[in-house]
């Protein structure tokens, strides 16, 4: 563990020279550089204001080996995703997501999706409009599942509900092995509202477009999960990514 070579990945990561941080902080450049290789350590008043800055825990600061995180998130990205047709059904247990994702594979079956193109992408998005009451009294969560719907492919099976996505962009994540601590996720979402709000962007809500969704595959034998958050249009443009 080395506080210094966390701070140097927090500054890499929120994009600002030592300078910068330097003037934020209130010292020299000097100064920076050697909190960076450890020479010396960042007065209490000091890292408070670094956690601050960096929206992170001080006991991750200063216990924590940060650059692990570089292997389990990609840089954040902005792109436009085309728009799309999809077919989703939302359920409300003590274990949405697999419980929802189970009848969406049993759905895709009976109406020939997977027949049709065995690689239809599955995507998924928490339902926000579970109460209080049964959050905490019965253990209830919510969570949608969805299939993109192929270009081609035109079904009438009933069961699911047909909605059109429309054009729009997203600030994207990618976690490696999402699954294997409970954290990852929530993190990932963290990572991209406070790069929106560190570059100037912000979450958008608009009609026929999804606030915010995942996207779990598999790549060389390795689980990936993309987190897309929808941001206010934007001038210029990472990537553009086709679903269908």
């Amino acid at each position: 563990m080395s506080i210094g070579k966390n701070i140097q990945f927090l500054r890499k990561q929120k994009k600002i020279t030592q300078e910068q941080l330097a003037e934020k902080m209130s010292v020299s450049r000097q100064t920076v550089s050697k909190w960076e290789t450890d020479e010396i350590i960042p007065e209490l008043n000091k890292l408070i204001s670094l956690c601050d800055m960096f929206s992170c825990k001080i006991d991750a600061l200063i216990r924590e080996n940060l650059t692990d995180h570089e292997e389990i998130y990609s840089e954040i990205t902005i792109k436009t995703i085309k728009g799309f047709r999809m077919a989703r059904y939302v359920m409300i247990t003590p274990n949405p997501e697999n419980d929802v994702n189970r009848y969406m594979e049993s759905w895709a079956e009976k109406s020939g999706l997977l027949a049709f193109n065995p690689n239809a992408q599955r995507i998924g998005w928490d339902f926000p409009y579970v109460s209080f009451e049964l959050q905490n009294r019965f253990g209830l969560w919510g969570y949608v599942s969805a299939y993109i719907l192929p270009d081609g492919f035109d079904t009438d099976c009933p069961g699911v509900e047909y909605a059109d996505q429309t054009e729009a962009e997203y600030a994207v994540i990618t976690i490696n092995d999402p699954f294997a601590a409970c954290e990852r996720i929530r993190n990932a979402y963290k990572k991209i509202l406070d790069y929106l709000q560190a570059d100037g962007f912000r979450e958008k809500s608009k009609d026929n477009v999804l606030s915010c969704f995942e996207h779990v595959y598999e790549k060389n034998g390795r689980t990936y999960m993309d987190v897309h958050i929808h941001t206010e249009s934007v001038s210029r443009t990472d990537a553009f990514t086709n679903f269908s």
